[in-house]
């Protein structure tokens, strides 16, 4: 495991005795890539602007993990390693279900957000009774964690009133199985959602963690481009009173 500073952090004891109570929530982002062109692209949408958190500004489908999703079937599991590397940073709260409801979450925020549901089409129906996966049941298309690759992980830092344990994922849109006809998902949390190169990703309004996030899912593209399980996990958190950027 390597680490490096990222930022310094410059608050009281007593403030951040406060702080460290506002535990962080499990979370999951996918950050979904277009190769079907000259130069990759990756899937941003612009947060409404009636959101309390991060109005306005450009991110990945996620959200909140819940512990239900945990429980949904799927057509393929996660694969080993990247299932060890989510295990290895679970600590004493660590489970198969907690892994499974973190990549099961990505796609389920996907579908929502964007409209796009990852899996494979089947003649036979998803074994699924949670009405937030009745678009995969309707549609024969059975969730597939197989795609996902996880390659990083951010935690909110105290300062604020929600906190995120945030664990991001890489999948090719190669994996997408159906999209609903509109511009946005059932959800309406994302507009504009576009399908830019990395570069333009990076120049859009975007908080400093999504621009690094996207930065070090370039360089896993760039080293990794078929996405072969295995790759190393970057993790950015507060350590010593500091944003550190660690790798596993």
């Amino acid at each position: 495991m390597a680490i490096a500073p990222v930022t310094s952090l410059d608050t009281s004891a007593s403030d951040r005795a406060r702080l460290v109570r506002v535990r962080p929530r499990d979370a999951a982002s996918l950050l979904l890539v277009d190769r079907s062109g000259k130069d990759l692209r990756i899937l941003m949408g612009k947060r409404h602007m009636r959101h309390v958190f991060m109005p306005g500004k450009f991110v990945f489908p996620g959200g909140r993990t819940e512990a239900a999703d945990g429980r949904i079937s799927a057509i393929a599991e996660l694969s080993a390693p990247d299932q060890a590397k989510l295990l290895d940073g679970m600590g004493s709260r660590s489970s198969i279900q907690r892994c499974r409801a973190l990549g099961l979450s990505a796609i389920r925020e996907t579908y929502e957000e964007a409209g796009l549901l990852l899996g494979r089409r089947a003649v036979d129906r998803p074994d699924i009774t949670h009405p937030d996966w009745s678009a995969f049941v309707e549609r024969n298309i059975h969730p597939d964690l197989s795609v996902l690759r996880y390659f990083a992980r951010a935690t909110t830092p105290p300062g604020g009133s929600r906190r995120f344990d945030t664990r991001f994922f890489l999948a090719y849109r190669d994996a997408v199985a159906d999209t609903l006809p509109e511009a946005t998902g059932p959800s309406q949390e994302l507009e504009e959602l576009c399908w830019l190169p990395f570069s333009q990703a990076t120049q859009l309004d975007i908080p400093e963690i999504t621009r690094i996030i996207i930065r070090e899912a370039e360089a896993v593209l760039a080293s990794n481009p078929t996405l072969e399980p295995g790759n190393p996990v970057i993790q950015y958190r507060m350590k010593y009173g500091r944003f550190v950027r660690e790798v596993f």
